[in-house]
């Protein structure tokens, strides 16, 4: 209690008040009072809450004497116009406050009793007053209840009340306008006019281009609203403008209106047909019906109207005969069937397009048609046989011949394949595209010396015949080939004695080549010594040429009866092949020849007492003749009249048969014969 606004008494403990107290100032008082017992150090305390009960001894009070406001004539009812505030330093029901409009000149306000709200009750709009003052009253609601008052004056009844921007303006001019794309700079192209009801300022109008004149091609007028040209039109490049255009108040705040102005520039015949393309390029089939279609040409005029309203057409020109054009759509047909081997180009430079403006304008463009093939021709040969020679000696893979098959069609239409139909046997082959034909395997004319077969040209048609050409190869002999004897060895003979030019023996020697490489010419290698034999060239007859002696020894024969001869077989290529083979000839003996001792007279000398049956001694006679009558046989002729002796026929052994006896003979004369 550091006011001192209480005391206690120190003897009974009862606490009084000293001063008056204030619930407003302090509502709630704690004080802590202390005991002691006498003199003694020992003391106590407690604490004593004190609440100050409030009485309504403070009435409402404002914050301020007066006020002012300002409101729009065309506020709605129920728009909160002012609040008052006033505070009461009571609580509870004394502080409690209720709010009321003491004195009402106008029956336009109200005001919320508990939160001091002023609201319209109706608009003011049509009264002719110009401001309202209005008394609020604060109560609280003590007993008995304190009252505060308040003078409140609103805007209306200081200022006169003015017109507040609440109209926008309002266009009543056309949102369209039309112009020739040919008026020069400045001309008029719109007037545009909008409304506004308020008054002053508020009511104001000026005019603004918000978009759509990007190009700058318009100028408005923001007073007049006259919209004129600020360059040169185009309908081509743009053929509309739409220009958002505001309508601007001068109020504050502004308000503002927009419309879209479309501006349609009107078409003037000043551009001239501009085909797609300069140059139209096409493929048509041949052999179609007339009425083919074939392309469809294009052009554009970006004037409008009849303006682009395009006619097209066909100029005179070469072939334009045979086409026809659709005059609306530009569409191009055949009027004939084409033929592509005939005329495969058609390029036509007169295709011409006209406007129907006034004056009317054209353009020109060229086609160039492509006539497409079709397989309408079949593969031809240059002729239907051919008949060539060849070596037989080609290597293999050699290109005989290269045979052409003309196609009139086109592409793979004229892409011509040969192929053999007949048995080549295995010799030949064709190439397929080239047509070349080449061997396979080398050649002997002497196996086959000809060969006759087809050749086909064909297309890639499954429809049109094919060409054939008969092929006849002859195969020319090379000299590839050597005389051959029918034997390698031969055995002949002849007797001796014979006159010369007797034919002993024919040989033969074959070459399988033709001509001169397959003629054999004969003769006599070696073995012919001292020209004892000579040979037919021609047919190869051998015979002597001299008188043959079986018992000449020579040293050009293995033995006295025979001879070696060594043939050659030649032919007359070139260079000439040969080859070889043996004759032998034996010589066959005549008996004319007799035998002869080797001597005339044989002396022997024995002992008379050699044993019986000794071998005393062999005569020997030679025969030049030959076989049998070389065979000689031994006779004693005589002396042997005893049968001392025995003589071998064969051997010409002279053997002892009897004993001896020198006083009874000492000599024996035998006279032996050879046969």
């Amino acid at each position: 209690d550091p006011h001192g606004r209480f005391s206690i008494d120190p003897q009974f403990g009862i606490i009084c008040t000293k001063k008056q107290l204030d619930h407003e100032t302090q509502s709630v008082v704690v004080l802590t009072v202390q005991s002691q017992l006498g003199n003694s150090p020992i003391y106590s305390s407690t604490q004593v809450n004190i609440s100050v009960i409030d009485i309504n001894d403070n009435p409402p009070v404002f914050l301020t004497q007066s006020d002012r406001v300002t409101i729009s004539h065309t506020q709605p009812p129920g728009t909160a116009v002012y609040i008052a505030h006033a505070e009461d330093k009571d609580s509870g029901l004394n502080g409690a406050i209720k709010y009321s409009i003491a004195s009402k000149q106008s029956n336009a306000f109200s005001i919320d009793p508990s939160l001091g709200v002023v609201n319209l009750t109706r608009t003011v709009f049509a009264d002719k007053q110009h401001e309202y003052t209005l008394h609020i009253a604060a109560e609280d609601s003590g007993i008995p209840p304190l009252t505060s008052s308040l003078m409140l004056d609103s805007l209306a009844a200081k200022i006169v009340i003015l017109d507040i921007n609440d109209n926008s303006p309002s266009f009543t001019s056309s949102p369209f306008s039309y112009v020739m794309e040919d008026v020069e700079v400045g001309f008029l192209v719109h007037r545009i006019i909008a409304k506004d009801p308020d008054e002053g300022r508020n009511g104001q109008v000026t005019y603004h281009i918000l978009s759509g004149n990007e190009n700058k091609a318009f100028v408005l007028d923001k007073i007049t609203g006259l919209l004129t040209t600020a360059q040169l039109l185009d309908r081509e490049i743009q053929n509309r403008y739409n220009l958002t255009v505001m309508a601007l108040d001068d109020g504050s705040p502004a308000l503002s209106a927009t419309q879209v102005l479309t501006i349609v520039i009107l078409d003037v015949n000043d551009e001239t047909p501009i085909f797609l393309k300069q140059l139209y390029e096409t493929a048509v089939r041949e052999n179609q019906d007339p009425g083919e279609f074939v392309l469809k040409v294009e052009a554009v005029d970006r004037d409008a109207g009849l303006n682009s309203l395009l006619r097209y057409e066909i100029l005179p020109g070469t072939g334009y005969e045979k086409f026809k054009m659709n005059p609306d759509s530009g569409e191009l047909i055949t009027t004939a069937s084409l033929d592509r081997e005939t005329q495969e180009v058609f390029s036509i430079k007169g295709n011409s397009c006209r406007d129907l403006g006034s004056p009317s304008r054209s353009s020109t463009a060229q086609l160039y048609l492509m006539v497409l093939d079709e397989n309408d021709h079949n593969p031809m040969f240059a002729k239907t046989q051919y008949q060539i020679s060849v070596r037989e000696d080609l290597e293999e893979g050699s290109a005989i011949l290269d045979l052409f098959a003309s196609d009139k069609d086109d592409g793979l239409n004229g892409e011509v394949m040969y192929s053999l139909i007949d048995d080549t046997f295995g010799a030949f082959a064709i190439d397929s595209v080239t047509g070349s034909i080449v061997t396979t395997k080398a050649l002997d004319r002497e196996t086959k010396s000809q060969y006759t077969f087809r050749a086909v040209a064909s297309d890639c048609s499954t429809h049109l015949p094919r060409s054939s050409t008969v092929m006849t190869i002859l195969i020319q002999d090379v000299n590839d080939n050597v005389p051959k004897f029918e034997q390698s060895y031969y055995k002949a003979s002849v007797w001796e004695g014979q006159s010369p030019k007797t034919d002993i023996i024919q040989v033969f020697a074959t070459d399988l080549d033709s001509g001169l490489n397959g003629e054999t010419e004969y003769s006599i290698l070696s073995g012919n010594e001292n020209a004892t034999f000579l040979i037919d060239s021609a047919r190869g007859i051998l015979a002597t040429n001299t008188v043959l002696d079986h018992e000449n020894a020579s040293s050009y024969r293995e033995m006295a009866s025979s001879h070696r001869l060594v043939l050659l077989a030649s032919d007359r290529g070139t260079p000439s092949l040969n080859s070889t083979a043996t004759v032998l000839i034996t010589v066959l003996d005549v008996n004319d020849n007799p035998p002869v001792f080797s001597s005339p007279e044989y002396h022997i000398h024995v002992k008379e007492s050699i044993p019986v049956g000794s071998h005393l001694t062999e005569v020997s006679a030679n025969d030049c003749d030959a076989g049998t009558n070389a065979e000689i046989t031994y006779a004693i002729i005589s002396g042997n009249d005893r049968g001392h002796f025995h003589l071998d026929g064969k051997t010409g052994s002279v053997d002892l048969m009897k004993m001896l006896d020198y006083e009874d003979t000492m000599k024996f004369t035998l006279i032996i014969q050879a046969t």
